[in-house]
């Protein structure tokens, strides 16, 4: 069956809840998405007030439910807890990346030793990562805080390589920042779980991502994981298909329902939002103009996105001085009379979410891309 872009469109920005219908809940939109893309803090909170119904950034550092931790492509972002137990199974079970140089290696028992020892530092107090290295040495031996990995002039101790996994094994997570200062926590102590099986979280997870952003490719999908296309390929084998711009593509059982009833509307996404980040084919979505300018070397994330009816059609930015919010959009389409308003509005939006009163200019953004 061949389906049209538009209906692809339609399907992800009403399931990303971003046309008239707001999510629940902080962390049913954080689910929405497949995870809050959070290396930038306020850039993941307004993603999630963004689709929400009167929500500032407060209501999303204040919301029950979530939690800051590591996710696709190994990057920081807001997941809901109880959602923990689906991607601690799923990202625990990708192939390993590409190794680190021999000097700095450990072995797979050091690993798990390593793993272990984090859960049980931080299982009765949050630690900044000065105070989780004398206590994983500690716990473990020397070899483990020896300094070999380059970092910014510097050298950090060899167990730090494995913050990461011990993040997918569910032994750690972030705490709140003390001052300046980030801090360490054990997931567990909000709520106990068991990650599941690693074949059975990965198809669930495959699944949700199908249903925000499919159909799709394993090429896509791998690549929305930074993982191997031959290692997620196997667990599209059942999937129904479907054709998309002339290339195959796959859904999520019993989710092949497509209609052609267009969205309408402006909105404002910020930084690694992950409509854009995870929306493939990016020609599409990204189309003439926007490909270049919305991209930075055919990566999304790096630009806010201007969205006009679900596709990117300019990039903008803002600046915050006082009590004012200054917002600049850079529009690589005419914009009606109808969507100038749509995006007054929109504007209104978001500086009610950073609680300021805004200021709009229509032009140039000078800004580049954010690293």
């Amino acid at each position: 069956m061949e389906i049209s872009w538009r209906s692809v469109v339609a399907r992800r920005v009403r399931r990303h809840h971003l046309a008239g219908d707001p999510a629940g809940s902080a962390a049913d939109a954080v689910r929405a998405m497949c995870g809050a893309h959070a290396q930038v803090l306020s850039a993941g909170e307004l993603s999630v007030a963004v689709r929400l119904d009167g929500a500032t950034r407060e209501t999303v550092q204040q919301a029950d439910g979530l939690v800051k931790t590591f996710g696709p492509r190994g990057t920081v972002h807001l997941l809901p807890l109880d959602d923990l137990r689906l991607w601690t199974g799923a990202l625990s079970a990708l192939p390993p990346g590409t190794p680190v140089p021999e000097y700095m290696r450990l072995t797979p028992e050091q690993r798990a030793e390593i793993i272990v020892a984090i859960g049980d530092a931080l299982a009765d107090d949050d630690l900044t990562v000065d105070e989780l290295t004398v206590e994983v040495v500690r716990r473990t031996g020397a070899w483990a805080g020896d300094l070999v990995m380059p970092a910014f002039q510097t050298y950090w101790p060899r167990w730090r390589q494995v913050i990461p996994d011990a993040a997918n094994a569910g032994a750690l997570c972030y705490g709140p920042n003390r001052g300046r200062l980030t801090t360490y926590s054990n997931p567990h102590r909000f709520k106990p779980f068991e990650p599941l099986p690693g074949d059975k979280a990965f198809t669930e997870l495959l699944h949700r991502y199908l249903y925000s952003y499919g159909p799709a490719t394993p090429q896509q999908f791998a690549r929305w994981l930074n993982t191997s296309p031959a290692f997620v390929k196997p667990y599209f084998a059942d999937l129904p298909q479907v054709e998309l711009a002339g290339e195959p593509a796959w859904h999520a059982p019993g989710d092949g329902d497509f209609t052609d009833d267009p969205v309408r509307g402006v909105r404002l996404l910020p930084y690694f939002d992950a409509y854009g980040v995870g929306s493939f084919p990016r020609e599409l979505l990204f189309p003439g103009t926007a490909f270049t300018r919305a991209l930075a070397r055919g990566q999304a994330g790096n630009y806010p996105l201007l969205l006009v009816d679900g596709i990117v059609a300019g990039v903008w930015h803002h600046k915050k001085s006082g009590r004012k919010v200054h917002v600049t959009v850079e529009s690589l389409i005419s914009l009606s009379r109808t969507r100038r308003r749509l995006l007054d509005t929109e504007v209104d939006r978001l500086a009610a979410m950073l609680e300021c009163t805004p200021a709009l200019t229509l032009g140039d953004v000078t800004v580049g891309p954010h690293a």
